[in-house]
C-alpha cells in the first residue's frame, strides 16, 4: 500500500511537471512568433483611414512593447500565458495633436491595449481580442521579414 501511494505521488508529479514544461515551451514559441513590427489596420471592426496609423513592435528578448499612437510614443511590457496576452506598465508621451481623428484613434488604440485578453496571429495579421467578451479590438499587419 505504501508503495502504491509513493508510486501514485511520483506519477502525478511527473504529469504536473510535464504540463508546466509544455506550457513554458508554448509561451516561448508564442513570444518568438509575435516578435516583430506591426501597423494597426483596423480597430473595433473598422478599417483605419488616417494619415498615421498606430504602429508598434514586440520583442521576445525582454517582452517589451513600443510604438506610436500616430501622435505620441508608447512603451511598456507584455506578458503571455498560452494565448492570453496582457500589456503592462504602458507609458505614453503627452503631446497634443491638432487633428481630432488622430487623437480619437490614439484613445481607441490605448483602450484596445488596456482591454486585451487574448490574441491570434494568422497570415501575418495579429488580432487582439477583448478580455470581457472576446470581441475583436484591433487588427495589425506584421511587417514582412519580421
Amino acid at each position: 500500500m505504501k508503495l502504491l501511494a509513493t508510486l501514485s505521488i511520483l506519477i502525478f508529479s511527473i504529469i504536473f511537471t510535464s504540463c508546466d514544461e509544455t506550457k513554458k515551451v508554448i509561451d516561448v514559441a508564442g513570444n518568438v512568433q509575435l516578435t516583430g513590427n506591426y501597423t494597426v489596420t483596423a480597430m473595433n471592426g473598422k478599417k483605419l483611414d488616417i494619415k498615421k496609423n498606430p504602429t508598434f513592435s514586440l520583442s521576445a528578448i525582454d517582452n517589451s512593447f513600443k510604438g506610436t499612437t500616430g501622435c505620441n510614443s508608447i512603451f511598456g511590457n507584455y506578458t503571455l500565458d498560452l494565448y492570453a496576452i496582457n500589456f503592462e506598465k504602458l507609458a505614453v508621451t503627452e503631446m497634443y495633436c491638432e487633428e481630432k481623428e488622430i487623437m480619437k484613434t490614439e484613445r481607441d488604440f490605448l483602450d484596445a491595449l488596456n482591454n486585451t485578453g487574448s490574441y491570434a496571429l494568422e497570415n501575418n495579421v495579429l488580432t487582439l481580442y477583448s478580455k470581457n467578451d472576446r470581441s475583436v479590438l484591433l487588427s495589425a499587419k506584421k511587417e514582412a521579414g519580421n
